[in-house]
Order: structure tokens, then C-alpha cells, then sequence
């Protein structure tokens, strides 16, 4: 049985630590979930475990929007109480409310 839990939830604010971008968390695989030439297109002295929570990211930088798939090693919480732009927030989340974005809908 796998005993993994995640350290940041749905709707939290990250930013990654080695790289320029910070996003919001909509979903959380328990460990590494996508494709083997994804994994392998990471330079092997940096390659995240597997064994670890990775999150989905609606992420941003200075130059755009996208989708990010980020292992927790790789992750900070963002405090700064800025929000996130990405376009696709308002289809998951409610408004930005003390740090962070409360879900549309209830999970089971």
C-alpha cells in the first residue's frame, strides 16, 4: 500500500524552486504518473524519484501560461499573497482568498 501524502493541497499557491514560475495546484498524483519520455527528457543529475507526490500545476512565468507536472522536491509554498493569472483558473477555483483558491466543486 502506498503511503505518500502530499504536502501542498488543490488550490494552493507553489512556486518551483529552481526555476521561474509559480502556478496553482489542481490535481496530485501519490507518485510519478506520465510518460517515460517525459521522465527521461529531465537531465539525469536532476531527475526527481519517482516516489514522491508530483503536481499539476496551472503555472505561469514572465512570458506565458501552461501546464506544469512538478515533483514535491521541487516545490515551495508561495506566500506572497499575489495571485495567479492563469486563464483557466476561473474553470476550477473561485476567487483568490487569503493565499490561495477554493475549489468550484466538492471531491468525493
Amino acid at each position: 500500500m502506498l503511503k505518500t501524502r502530499a504536502k501542498y493541497n488543490l488550490g494552493q499557491v507553489v512556486q518551483h524552486k529552481k526555476h521561474p514560475f509559480r502556478g496553482v495546484v489542481f490535481d496530485v498524483d501519490p507518485e510519478f504518473s506520465n510518460t517515460e519520455e517525459w521522465y527521461d527528457s529531465i537531465p539525469e543529475d536532476s531527475r526527481p524519484t519517482r516516489d514522491q507526490p508530483f503536481y499539476h500545476l496551472l503555472a505561469e512565468n514572465d512570458q506565458s501560461y501552461y501546464v506544469a507536472y512538478v515533483s514535491e522536491q521541487n516545490l515551495i509554498a508561495d506566500y506572497s499573497g499575489v495571485p495567479v493569472e492563469h486563464p483557466d483558473i476561473p474553470d476550477l477555483f473561485g476567487p483568490f482568498e487569503d493565499g490561495q483558491y477554493p475549489l468550484h466543486f466538492h471531491l468525493n
